[in-house]
């Protein structure tokens, strides 16, 4: 009997030492609770959970957002790719051919999109012309022609002064329309010091960062390790939260570029056919926690944050777009009233969303240092738009140009949530205006970040079985 128990005992003692862990050895950790272990739950700064954003995004808004962006109006995006870098001359050009940029043949692009770039309809365009003949009126015409075009261009310096970006002048015999569907972002091959040394000026001289505060896995700087990384995630939480966000937003830019940089990779080339696809092993080198010492996974937390500004910019500037007489204005009446009704309800569902970034802690202490602080801001983000002018490869300049653009546009509806609450159902809204060149980086930026939180679920199956 004694033995019995005896038995009992150790069996009990076994299963128990299973349970625990420590019978045999444990299962070794996949690639895919590496990346994204510290991704769940909640984020640092907000009060959204991630499984809430991945359900929202991929099965309510990522089709018809991508049925919106295939349309005409979005499709096609005027922009000047040969404006010389006014930070540094030696550029090395990118010469493989998967950089190079198909600009549109005149033909190709809807006759209404070509005459109103600005505007939004027939008679927005009319109203504009009214408009600018009374304020060339307006200047004394006892002025010489020099000073008159001075005033002029006081005025629209004016109009741009809520502007976020450095925009290109689209009437300028360099720009050209591109077709964003047969020029999609994908991996081209340009990396190396030339595209590092772009990250490196936006996050070493535009962030609010120390010189003597090294980035962590910064491949330009010597002796990096953990310490470093550890002080600089402590002085990066010591900042205020407008500058900890200014960080956040453009890391995860950058971590945003690099998810579609490895979803639509060059997997096989060869003079039969060119098959692009995900490329695993690309994902993991930037964003494995072990293989970026704990940087990858950051990385993806700051592009969450980065989708729910640009989400909230959106839900923000829906009466700018619900006024009756506001169009996606491309000359055919049907397709655009498709349109508008699509982006609306688009921006209905976005509004619907349950846990929206609370933006009000930003800039809300001393009036005059709020001031400063949002000023500071701006100029910083424009400085970084510049940049975007000396990326070498062409491809990656058209979407680094666009997806700045858009952010820049999301960051301006934020600081007008008084102007757009003051507009006038119809007519010209003089206080809050957007561009065409605005909308369509807006949408165009945030499917991009919507694309790639929808990709972040592909990897995550694809890394499940990966050690």
């Amino acid at each position: 009997m004694g033995r019995g128990w005896g038995l009992l005992v150790g069996l009990l003692g076994a299963l128990w030492l299973l349970r625990s862990g420590h019978g045999e050895e444990r299962r070794p950790e996949t690639a895919a609770q590496r990346c994204f272990c510290q991704v769940s739950g909640y984020l640092d700064d907000c009060t959204c959970d991630v499984e809430t954003i991945d359900k929202f995004n991929n099965y309510k808004l990522f089709p018809r957002l991508q049925r919106l962006l295939e349309s005409d109006y979005f499709r096609y995006y005027k922009v000047n790719l040969k404006k010389p870098c006014p930070f540094w001359n030696d550029i090395s050009q990118c010469g493989r051919r998967d950089c190079a940029v198909k600009p549109c043949h005149s033909d190709e692009v809807p006759d209404g999109i070509k005459s109103a770039s600005y505007k939004y309809s027939e008679e927005a365009n009319l109203i504009e012309e009214c408009e600018q003949a009374e304020r060339l009126g307006a200047v004394d015409e006892s002025l010489s022609e020099e000073t008159q075009k001075a005033v002029l261009q006081w005025t629209k310096h004016d109009d741009s002064s809520d502007s976020f970006c450095e925009v290109d002048d689209i009437q300028s015999p360099d720009a050209e329309y591109v077709d964003l569907l047969l020029n999609p972002e994908r991996y081209t091959g340009y990396k190396g010091p030339d595209a590092w040394r772009i990250w490196s000026v936006i996050y070493e001289e535009n962030c609010f960062k120390p010189q003597t505060i090294q980035r962590p896995l910064n491949p330009l700087a010597s002796g990096q390790g953990k310490s470093k990384e550890n002080t600089f995630y402590s002085w990066l939480e010591g900042l205020c939260v407008e500058k900890r966000a200014f960080y956040r937003l453009i890391s995860g830019l950058h971590a945003s570029i690099n998810v579609h940089l490895s979803a639509r990779y060059l997997l096989q080339d060869t003079w039969l056919e060119k098959k692009w696809g995900h490329n695993v092993t690309e994902f993991q080198q930037r964003f494995d926690g072990v293989l970026t010492e704990g940087e990858g996974p950051r990385r993806l937390k700051n592009l969450y944050f980065l989708y729910l500004i640009e989400l909230r910019a959106l839900s923000k500037v829906l009466p700018f777009f619900e006024r009756p007489d506001f169009q996606l204005f491309t000359g055919d009446k049907v397709q655009d009233a498709e349109n508008k009704a699509l982006l609306l309800e688009i921006l209905h569902e976005i509004k619907s969303f349950p846990l929206h970034f609370d933006e009000n802690s930003f800039f809300a202490g001393d009036k005059n240092e709020a001031h400063k602080l949002k000023e500071d801001f701006r100029q910083h983000f424009r400085n970084i738009s510049r940049i975007m002018d000396c990326v070498g490869c062409f491809k990656c300049r058209l979407w680094g140009k666009l997806q700045t653009q858009g952010l820049g546009t999301a960051l301006k509806i934020l600081f007008s949530e008084k102007l757009i609450a003051n507009m006038p159902e119809s007519g010209p809204s003089y206080e809050f205006q957007l561009t065409r060149q605005e909308i369509v980086s807006l949408f165009n930026a945030f499917g991009r970040i919507s694309t790639s939180v929808r990709e972040l679920e592909n990897f995550r199956h694809l890394l499940q079985n990966v050690h």
